[in-house]
């Protein structure tokens, strides 16, 4: 991704007022007490389809629909394959090697930081994939960044609940370890859209975020977060510093680590949250 993205120029250098439409501001001043790296104020409208159409009520207040299916799936294919909703490119799936629907696998949703796409998404945990048995799902966002940054909740919601149907429609995941995480802008949105999923998303993972802004909080996820003390985008201490007390004082489970680095995903900082994810697997 570009080595500034789009939360990293307003979140920490202007407010995210700059960035984020009204009603995002206006979740983030009343669930988490304007925690982010900056300010914000208020209002919203519709958000519009990259397509030209208009998303759904559902999706525009930030909630996903789809879930596993009751039926255990058959599909066996494993590998990275693509996955489209019409016009090519919204998405990328990695299987891991060995995978078998007897034993269902972890599914992480990884996203990409401003810029990137979906092969950015996959980046942090691709190689760890198979030893670890996950399964990657990594959309690509409508626009230039994730739809909450740029105009409120709404089309990559609804894209997102589409390739998860694809997902769960084909493949066994594990209920108790679907996750959403993401870098960056990223991470951002995955706080964002996480908290007010987590009666789907058992575990969120953020490294380096920015803010989070969720339409409303449901369920109570595992949270990790990892943010560089180097960090020059998205300074540790405007943004996880702040982020990470206002979860934990919001009930949630955080575990929290600082590296000496920049604006990056360190492997031994991604190996680790890979180990905090699977966490008792092996005894189920």
């Amino acid at each position: 991704m570009p080595a500034r993205g789009l939360a990293g120029r307003a979140a920490c250098g202007q407010g995210v007022k700059r960035v984020l439409r009204p009603a995002v501001a206006t979740a983030l001043a009343l669930l988490i007490g304007g925690v982010g790296c900056g300010d914000d104020e208020g209002g919203s409208a519709r958000s519009p389809d990259v397509t030209g159409g208009t998303v759904d009520r559902s999706a525009r207040e930030g909630r996903l629909q789809t879930r596993p299916a009751d039926r255990r799936p058959s599909a066996e294919k494993a590998g990275l394959q693509e996955l489209s909703l019409g016009s090519g490119g919204e998405g990328l799936l990695y299987v891991p090697a060995g995978y078998s629907p007897a034993r269902p696998a972890p599914l992480v949703v990884v996203l990409h930081g401003a810029g990137s796409d979906a092969r950015g998404g996959l980046a942090a945990l691709r190689e760890l994939a198979d030893d670890a048995g996950l399964m990657l799902l990594a959309p690509k966002s409508r626009g230039r960044t994730w739809d909450v940054i740029l105009d409120g909740f709404g089309p990559d919601v609804a894209a997102l609940d589409a390739l998860l149907a694809q997902v769960f429609k084909r493949y066994a995941v594990d209920l108790e370890r679907i996750a959403l995480g993401g870098f960056s802008d990223g991470a951002s949105y995955a706080l964002s859209l996480g908290l007010s999923n987590g009666d789907l998303f058992t575990h969120l993972i953020a490294f380096s975020p920015g803010f989070m802004a969720p339409a409303a909080k449901r369920g109570r996820p595992s949270i990790y977060v990892s943010h560089g003390v180097g960090d020059k985008v998205l300074p540790i201490e405007s943004c996880s510093r702040r982020l990470v007390p206002a979860l934990r004082r919001g009930g949630y489970r955080v575990d929290y680590r600082e590296f000496a680095g920049g604006h990056t995903v360190p492997g031994p900082v991604a190996r680790a949250a890979v180990k905090w994810l699977r966490r008792g697997q092996d005894r189920q």
